[in-house]
């Protein structure tokens, strides 16, 4: 490990100059670092890389979900639930049995449980492939938080089915009434965990005397326990750290300092960054250990099975994406839904090219074992299923992850009025910030006690002075914390009223904004 250490410092340098390229001729960059990761594999003397699935799923996994449950609009999400559930799960569970029947009759030597486990490797489309090539073109916001919810839930759904199919295969059969309860216990084990062990954590911040550098340990801490803990039990890991991530981030004006917070986002970022950078020029990385691995079939007709593979992947998420428009179409009839209107054909045929896949995929098909047991029979076709693994990333990765930006700009996606205009939205939250910390200002008689509260008054009524070198008294500094803690409030009840169409992202700015004013006032003496 240590003689390979320049090697691997090497790759974080290689990430952080493709990921510059990227930004610059504005590709994905995992496209280019899994690329990359496959030229680099080819050149002689490269160290061997063996990638250990464990510590994809114990290392990487619960940051990459709990960065994503983070940044997620809670509000978004619950808006449009019925549609990511419906992706997450039912259209996972509907392209994993696709799958399974056609690698049962097209591979030879595929049961119908290898087939199944096939499906559940390669069902879940990959959250950072989509959401990187996303940041290059303007998608209406509903599309985006669909894909960020979707991403979230189906890595569970696909495990379960991954999981279940492992069973099969080692067993030899698969009883029905144990996987229903099973099943039941993932979901259920794994949501209660996650929220039990964040809502000790919350509780735990909010009590004890933490500091800033405590409580950005601690929310990298969380994701791994309530992970570990989750799959102890023999539930979800991915749903605990989802609901677990979902439960803090919901809450973190009430038990983070503006201290922690803004600490908490720069740490966040930065690993955020360099794991998925890794992640992606690993997949790369591993190509001619997978391809060692194939036995009894020639690597072209592996190639040929990988990319039947994709094609069922991409025409299932096709249909499935103008399905889940008639049932929406249908079911507003009966029931109430987030938008009655008719999508169209452009918006399912986006949403049917965005299934691009990556890590998790991976992962799982690293994670089968050489021997069926102990000292038992080698795995069947666990060389295959991981070449077929990898075609599907690959082609995914490239194909959809360079076409999709063109086909964005190409069929001029439709409006929304789910949420206002930005620069509208921008001026009303000015103005009603403005109104109220004038009128804060005034009831609590603060405007004559201060010269620093005075300039603030004055500014927010519009007459912008540039702010002078001043200290203030403990007590201004009481008050004018009091006053961004009224914003701060107004500023959350905003985001948690319905009948607000505020973008979260939006609202999230402004919160960052009174932390800044917030951290900047505690450092004056």
């Amino acid at each position: 490990m240590m003689e390979n250490f320049p090697f691997y410092l090497s790759l974080v340098i290689i990430i952080i100059l493709l990921i510059m390229l990227a930004n610059k001729i504005k590709v994905a960059y995992p496209v280019l670092l899994v690329v990359a990761g496959l030229l680099i594999s080819c050149i002689p003397d490269i160290p061997s890389i063996k990638i250990d699935p464990e510590l994809i799923f114990i290392i990487f996994l619960p940051p990459l979900l709990y960065e994503a449950a983070w940044t997620i609009s809670w509000k978004e999400l619950w808006k449009w639930r019925r549609i990511i559930t419906s992706f997450a799960f039912l259209i996972v569970f509907l392209t994993a049995t696709t799958v399974a029947f056609v690698a049962n009759h097209f591979i030879p030597g595929f049961s119908l449980a290898l087939g199944f486990l096939l499906g559940g490797i390669v069902s879940p489309p990959d959250a950072v492939s989509a959401g990187a090539i996303l940041k290059f073109v303007k998608v209406p916001k509903r599309m985006s938080s669909i894909l960020e919810g979707e991403s979230l839930l189906n890595d569970a759904s696909s495990l379960i089915i991954f999981r279940f199919a492992m069973i099969a295969v080692a067993t030899g059969q698969f009883i029905w009434q144990e996987a229903a309860l099973s099943f039941s216990w993932m979901l259920i084990g794994g949501i209660g965990i996650g929220v039990l062990i964040g809502w000790l954590f919350m509780k735990g911040q909010k009590i004890l005397p933490t500091d800033a550098n405590m409580d950005t340990v601690l929310t990298i801490v969380a994701p791994y326990l309530m992970y570990i803990a989750a799959e102890e039990v023999h539930s979800s890991g991915v749903l605990a750290v989802v609901s677990g991530s979902l439960l803090l981030s919901n809450n973190r004006h009430s038990f983070l300092s503006t201290s922690s917070r803004l600490r908490g986002i720069n740490v966040w970022e930065s690993l955020a960054f360099v794991l998925n950078g890794l992640v992606f020029i690993l997949i790369g990385l591993d190509l001619p250990e997978i391809i060692s691995g194939l036995e009894g079939v020639s690597v072209s007709s592996a190639i040929g099975y990988g990319l039947l593979i994709t094609a069922i992947l991409i025409l299932v998420r096709f249909f499935s994406a103008y399905g889940a428009v008639v049932v929406t179409l249908i079911a507003r009839n009966y029931i109430k839904v987030a938008d009655s209107r008719n999508p169209g054909l452009k918006v399912p045929s986006v949403l049917g090219w965005t299934g691009m896949r990556g890590v998790v995929s991976l992962a799982a098909a690293l994670s089968i074992p050489e021997k069926l047991y102990t000292g038992g029979p080698d795995f069947p076709q666990r060389n295959l299923i991981l070449f077929i693994t990898f075609v599907v990333i690959l082609t995914t990765l490239v194909v959809q992850g360079l076409t999709l930006p063109y086909m964005i700009r190409k069929i001029h996606l439709p409006e929304y009025d789910d949420h206002l205009p930005d620069d509208e939205a921008e001026d009303m939250i000015r103005r009603e910030l403005a109104k109220l910390t004038v009128d804060h200002l005034k009831e609590n008689d603060l405007i004559d006690k201060s010269v620093f509260l005075k300039q603030i008054h004055d500014k927010w009524k519009g007459k912008i002075e540039e702010e002078s070198d001043i200290k203030i008294s403990a007590e201004t500094k009481d008050a004018y914390l009091k006053l961004l803690d009224a914003q701060r409030a107004w500023l959350i009840d905003q985001n948690h009223d319905e009948k607000q169409y505020f973008d979260e992202d939006l609202i999230r700015k402004h919160l960052l904004k009174i932390d800044l004013e917030e951290e900047k006032i505690l450092l004056i003496h």
